[in-house]
């Protein structure tokens, strides 16, 4: 996956579908369905990257029969709601972070080798992420009936708090894109790179993809 740089003062992330239309940042299908035999149900989920050097801008778009987002606060169950994810690896030391938001852009990051014993990020951290979402920011219950929503994430290099990145400038990494939602209605795991395992787990950093900054 390359991640366009774009030239950009600070962005917030109320602008960052603007700012991504206006620089011609197409979506990628994240359609990997590799469970498809134990969850059937797959949502449309996309996704779009850029950077401006100091900020990671993400813009995930989703259609899906049932939106849910009841974990209520920072650092809560947001994998249990309608969830998308971005796990990345920005230095190749064996560790990669994890960066869960729910549809109402409650987060939380995690750091580590692997699924278990995982540092979570502080609250001073997560507050550095500016999140928007077209669903508003108040956690809700399940809506039913499908519908489209948007999370936007405005993620500095700050928020990779185990490395000191000055710039995401020219990085070749690697990581992978989700959507969970292990508590709706129909769950569902799909995977921007595929995952040859007999069951869910996206702790899996030997299927990480490439992921190349501009």
């Amino acid at each position: 996956m390359n991640i366009k740089k774009i030239s950009a003062a600070p962005v917030g992330a109320a602008e960052i579908c603007r700012i991504l239309d206006e620089a011609n940042v197409e979506f990628v299908s994240v359609d990997n369905h590799c469970w498809a035999a134990d969850y059937p149900y797959k949502p449309k989920f996309e996704v779009r990257m850029a950077h401006n050097g100091k900020q990671l801008l993400i813009n995930y778009r989703v259609t899906e029969e049932c939106v849910r987002a009841v974990a209520p606060h920072d650092d809560g169950n947001v994998w249990e709601d309608s969830c998308c994810e971005l796990f990345l690896s920005p230095v190749a030391d064996g560790t990669y972070y994890n960066m869960e938001c729910n549809a109402a852009g409650t987060l939380l990051i995690g750091f580590g080798p692997k699924r278990n014993d995982r540092e979570r990020a502080s609250q001073e951290v997560l507050d550095k992420v500016d999140r928007w979402s077209s669903m508003g920011r108040e956690p809700f219950a399940d809506k039913m009936g499908e519908q489209t929503w948007q999370l936007c994430l405005a993620v500095p290099t700050e928020a990779f708090y185990h490395h000191n990145l000055e710039s995401f400038d020219g990085l070749k990494v690697k990581g992978n894109v989700y959507k969970c939602g292990d508590m709706l209605p129909h769950p569902h795991f799909l995977s921007l790179f595929p995952i040859d395992l007999p069951k869910p787990d996206f702790h899996r950093p030997d299927f990480f993809g490439g992921v190349e900054f501009e």
